[in-house]
């Protein structure tokens, strides 16, 4: 089969934004499948979302593709005029959940022949609660489990003192780099010194990554509510036997289920405010103590078998057969 990809989530010039969709394109291209890509907006801007639609048409009507697959609801606007060949489009959180956002991916997603929203959350939030689900998949062969004091040695981190990974980059102001902070605070206040390492920094190396997730000893993620699908850096922290200290966004509860040690910490009542959000801090604080306290990996790896590239991508290949069959 021949497939184009249309996202607005794509690793450009060294970063990671979109690593995901590059990776789901890395596993069906494995499996034996024709993959091409376009990238829309990103470097090119917001006007590219309805300028990219001409250049589109032009690739679907010379390039004999058997689906074009979208990745994201905003680039549902570049596929729009790109014939009869059947679209699949993946959601991701706020293409869903934001609601402009949302009204765009209504407007380009008319002639979509297959939802796949990446959590269960996220297909409730769209009001398909039996729309189909297929999470973002892990590399396990990238994501793989490295000795805490080697991994250590090589970043230059003490190896004795706890850490803390913020898995995003604090720019990011979804991810709430403020509340990791007020935790780390209200930890050492206990008495625990704890170190804090960030997993996003521009240009490492992809294989930096999971260097990171062994040498830390939680994963405090503090994403706020209503901007997540399926957050990758929690799956692969389960992969690689990370315990996960997590508010409770996507389907971050199905990823760590029945995961020892991990967390998942509920919102509380009038988020958003100062005092919820001393509430929150206050919730994450206990169980990223417990386990800083006395670090040990978690079972996650076993669990989450079933989120190995290889395994999602024969899902995504079975859609496009299907809809190219109709």
């Amino acid at each position: 089969m021949k497939i184009l990809v249309v996202t607005n989530l794509w690793p450009e010039n060294g970063g990671y934004r979109g690593i995901f969709v590059r990776e789901q394109v890395d596993a069906l291209r494995a499996l034996g499948l024709t993959v091409d890509v376009e990238v829309v907006a990103q470097s090119r801007g917001r006007a590219d979302y309805l300028l990219a639609a001409g250049r589109v048409r032009r690739r679907v009507r010379d390039g004999g593709y058997d689906v074009v697959h979208i990745h994201y609801g905003l680039a549902a606007l570049a596929a729009r005029l790109a014939g009869t060949v059947p679209q699949v489009l993946t959601l991701h959180g706020s293409d869903v959940q934001v609601p402009w956002q949302a009204r765009f991916t209504r407007l380009g997603a008319g002639r979509v022949a297959q939802r796949i929203y990446v959590s269960q959350r996220l297909a409730d939030a769209a009001g398909e609660p039996d729309g189909l689900v297929i999470p973002g998949a892990v590399d396990f062969g990238l994501f793989t489990p490295i000795d805490r004091a080697t991994a250590r040695e090589r970043l230059g981190l003490d190896p004795d003192r706890p850490v803390a990974l913020f898995g995003a980059n604090p720019a990011q102001v979804a991810k709430r780099y403020d509340v990791f902070q007020r935790v780390l605070d209200r930890i050492r206040d206990r008495g625990l010194p704890v170190d804090e390492l960030v997993l996003a920094e521009p240009g490492q190396s992809r294989a930096d990554v999971p260097l990171k997730f062994a040498a830390a000893d939680v994963l405090l993620f503090t994403s706020r509510q209503g901007h997540e699908g399926s957050p990758t850096v929690v799956k692969e922290a389960t992969v690689m036997g990370l315990p996960v200290v997590t508010t409770d966004v996507g389907d971050v509860t199905d990823i760590l289920g029945p995961i020892q040690p991990s967390a998942v910490v509920p919102f509380p009542p009038g988020w958003g405010s100062e005092e919820s959000v001393e509430h929150l801090v206050e919730a994450l604080t206990e169980p990223a103590a417990r386990i800083l306290r006395d670090p040990v990996r978690s079972d996650g790896r076993d669990h989450n078998a079933w989120l190995a590239a290889d395994r999602i991508a024969e899902r995504i290949a079975d859609v496009y057969r299907r809809v190219a069959a109709t």
